[in-house]
């Protein structure tokens, strides 16, 4: 039973990192009707900002303080966040309005490719590292209920906590601000929402720039785990089958999703690895998702759509 708590708290605390990520997706759908595969891009952009202002930091500044140097990097890899979301919003979506969804599903396409090659040509293309403070020792919970206790990687803990939060915080931004409202008005009918005076530029820039956010905190959390590097973005992949199964129009189904992928892989790579000879952690998300495309195309919470002809 301590082995399988392991496991379960393992997979709810990297399901809790998929679930930011997903936001990222969640948020821009609901509010243009744009499926963001430029996503795990703009990870790894925000990641490589952060890292190299943080890193030259103490240079400008004279100083050797690490959270100072944290905080510049913070700010403004930011602030190349927003400033992309209005590049985004003025040059590609800004032309696109009203556009077949195909359209605009290439032209995220395109930002992807984008960003791996300008993020690397800017901020180099080395193996970065970042490192905001994360505790690295294990702890070890139920000792006294246990034989051995349950060994929980603190700065797994702290990362699910940090993601936890900032998840909160986006769904409640989403739910109860008069912003909030508004995007979901864009979501529902762009012209629609045009008509009655709501900005629809301004709004794309806005939810462009949480999504933003959303990637530069997940950016940190990952880059300080693994490194900021190029595969840094093929994690958000693992974003797709949490929104799939969760539903692309809902922010509480990114959560549930993302926690349910997450403690699926660890069980199925513990329990059924070892029978299979290993690694069905890498593919057992997409199996997953794929079963809920055939019964439920929508996904657990996602709306469905039911177009007359």
């Amino acid at each position: 039973m301590g082995f399988f708590l392991e496991t379960l708290i393992g997979g709810l605390m990297a399901g809790m990192l998929y679930s930011l990520i997903a936001l990222g997706f969640v948020l821009i759908f609901k509010a243009s009707g744009v499926f963001n595969f430029a996503q795990g891009a703009m990870v790894l952009f925000a990641a490589l900002a952060m890292a190299r202002f943080s890193e030259w930091a103490p240079g400008w500044t004279g100083s050797d303080s690490k959270l100072l140097a944290n905080l510049i990097g913070f700010v403004l890899a930011m602030a190349c966040m927003v400033a992309l979301a209005w590049v985004i919003e003025r040059f590609v979506l800004g032309k696109l309005v009203n556009q077949e969804g195909i359209t605009l599903l290439m032209a995220t396409l395109g930002i992807t490719y984008f960003l791996d090659g300008f993020g690397q040509t800017v901020f180099g293309s080395d193996i970065y590292k970042i490192d905001i403070g994360m505790p690295k020792d294990p702890l070890f919970l139920f000792e006294s209920t246990f034989q051995g206790g349950v060994l929980v990687g603190q700065e797994d803990l702290f990362a699910a906590v940090i993601a936890a939060a900032l998840v909160a915080l986006l769904a409640a931004f989403f739910q109860y601000t008069a912003t909030g409202r508004a995007l979901r008005a864009v979501a529902d009918d762009h012209q629609a929402a045009q008509s009655i005076g709501i900005p629809l530029n301004r709004i794309w820039v806005i939810v462009w720039s949480v999504a933003g956010f959303s990637a530069l905190v997940a950016g940190v959390i990952w880059g300080s785990k693994l490194g900021v590097q190029f595969s840094l973005s093929q994690v958000a992949l693992k974003a797709l089958p949490v929104v799939i199964l969760g539903g692309l129009t809902s922010v509480p189904g990114a959560i549930i999703g993302g926690l349910l992928i997450g403690v699926g892989e660890k069980l199925s790579e513990v329990y059924i690895g070892p029978m299979l000879g290993g690694g069905i952690e890498i593919w057992f998300a997409y199996v997953m998702a794929l079963g809920f495309l055939l019964v439920r195309p929508q996904g657990l919470f996602g709306e469905k759509i039911i177009d007359r002809v």
